[in-house]
């Protein structure tokens, strides 16, 4: 019998490529400063279900394509997708690609939109601190105030979406993040692990890939 388990991993199975220190991307803005430092300097190879789950999300963001371009939907003009993204500071580059750009016909508004699927949008009451933080740094690149983050079910295809307007103090706080990252890779210095000691960022030490490493590095009774 075929395994097609096995053909779908080896189809979406990802060379394990180093990061560069100085360039870093935007949906890492959000992330534990610690376990984007240790995916600088100790790579590991992608979960293959989380590739998985990775490739998922990108045919969710196709069909947000399809139909923000359709016909059937003349109030909306798709401007852009997959737009490319870049600011530089001084010693470094955050780069990466903005999901979509629309305009809506009614009142000629333009927005940018970030899509991210999810498993279920029934308990998504506010968009996630790290999405806004990533919307807003496409917005201030590309000098558009008013954004659009979408959230969309993968199993029903039902959404909510939250409006978010430019607030220059979130993308100040995202610059200042990849500043830090970027000051403690080139100094070698290991962050503190701040997903274990901030409140709202716990649920990122749940899948970590870098659980084991962080520990050993930080016993909880040393923690700051």
């Amino acid at each position: 019998m075929i395994d097609f388990d096995d053909l779908i991993h080896n189809f979406l199975k990802r060379e394990l490529n180093e990061k560069k220190i100085g360039k870093y991307y935007p949906s890492e803005c959000g992330n534990c400063i610690r376990k984007s430092w240790y995916s600088y300097k100790t790579p590991k190879e992608t979960d293959k279900d989380l590739i998985k789950i990775f490739q998922a999300g990108n045919l969710i963001h196709e069909f947000i394509v399809d139909v923000l371009k359709s016909e059937k939907n003349p109030e909306i003009t798709l401007i852009g997708s997959e737009v490319p993204f870049k600011i530089e500071l001084d010693e470094l580059i955050v780069s990466g690609r903005i999901d979509n750009i629309i305009k809506v016909e009614l009142d000629n508004k333009i927005f940018l939109v970030e899509v991210k699927s999810a498993s279920s949008i029934n308990f998504v009451d506010v968009p996630s601190e790290s999405h806004v933080m990533q919307l807003q740094l496409y917005m201030h690149q590309q000098n558009i105030y008013d954004g659009l983050i979408l959230y969309i079910e993968k199993n029903t295809l039902k959404t909510k979406v939250f409006e978010v307007k430019y607030s220059f103090n979130i993308i100040e706080e995202a610059l200042n993040r990849f500043k830090a990252l970027h000051r403690y890779l080139v100094l070698d210095e290991l962050p503190d692990p701040e997903a274990r000691i901030e409140r709202d960022m716990n649920w990122q030490c749940k899948n970590c890939s870098y659980k084991e490493e962080c520990y050993k590095a930080t016993p909880k009774n040393i923690l700051p």
